[in-house]
């Protein structure tokens, strides 16, 4: 089983090479002119977890760097998409299938890999990490989450594109309902509120917070109340779909 699992890492950082096509031979077309730089592709998926924004990572099995933390992913198969590919990555390592991944960026500085030249594509997931079934699939030693700002080291450029996604998914809260994939169904304005001060990792006015988001018309009041601890019962509030185009 180790040396299978050693063979397949080795495969995969050898990407094949597709057939010049017959169109390209008859313009002739010649493609080893050029530089063919690798690519791979790497999946944040982070979740809120005892009340910390956390980050999914995979414990790398072979060289480079090899027993350290790394965010989940790899090389693109010369025949399938970028998505395709992030898709079958994250569910390589981890297990985790059928979640929505959006695409977020592009690292290719020249060095940022010792094997090769290699330029990654970067996709990204806010989930609910109650909904997943993580485990350390075949191309990992092992899985686990990870406070994003309690990072372990990390592999190759790692640390520097989880900053990057932070920051990128801190400016989307103001014009994006992706925080609402972090709560129920139904939910307070509190916990709307707490999902904002994780991310941001900051404390927030309460009557500003509400006031602003209550202007925008995004909440949808449920006419129904619940308890929070020894406070008044608390309104609780829905997403509405229909108002999210006046983010």
């Amino acid at each position: 089983m180790e040396q299978t699992e050693k063979q397949s890492e080795a495969t995969k950082s050898v990407p094949s090479k597709m057939p010049q096509t017959a169109e390209a031979r008859a313009h002739g077309y010649d493609a080893s002119k050029y530089d063919r730089p690798s690519v791979t592709v790497d999946v944040v998926m982070m979740s809120l977890r005892q009340h910390d924004l956390q980050v999914l990572l995979v414990k790398r099995r072979s060289w480079p760097y090899e027993g350290m933390w790394a965010i989940p992913g790899g090389f693109v198969n010369i025949d399938e998409s970028l998505e395709a590919a992030a898709k079958r990555e994250l569910q390589e390592e981890t297990g985790v299938e059928d979640v929505y991944l959006e695409q977020l960026y592009t690292f290719g500085d020249p060095g940022r890999d010792p094997r090769t030249r290699v330029i990654t594509v970067v996709y990204f997931a806010l989930l609910d990490s109650a909904r997943l079934q993580v485990r350390a699939a075949d191309d990992a030693a092992d899985v686990g989450w990870f406070s994003v700002y309690q990072l372990p080291s990390l592999a190759f450029d790692h640390e520097q594109i989880l900053h990057y996604t932070l920051a990128r998914l801190r400016g989307k809260l103001d014009y994006t309902t992706i925080a609402f994939s972090l709560l129920p169904e139904q939910f307070t304005l509190r916990e709307l509120q707490r999902v904002y001060e994780i991310i941001l990792h900051r404390k927030l006015d309460k009557r500003n917070f509400r006031k602003k988001v209550l202007a925008t018309g995004i909440l949808e009041d449920t006419e129904v109340k619940k308890m929070e601890g020894t406070h008044r019962p608390a309104r609780l509030y829905r997403f509405n779909p229909a108002a999210e185009a006046k983010l």
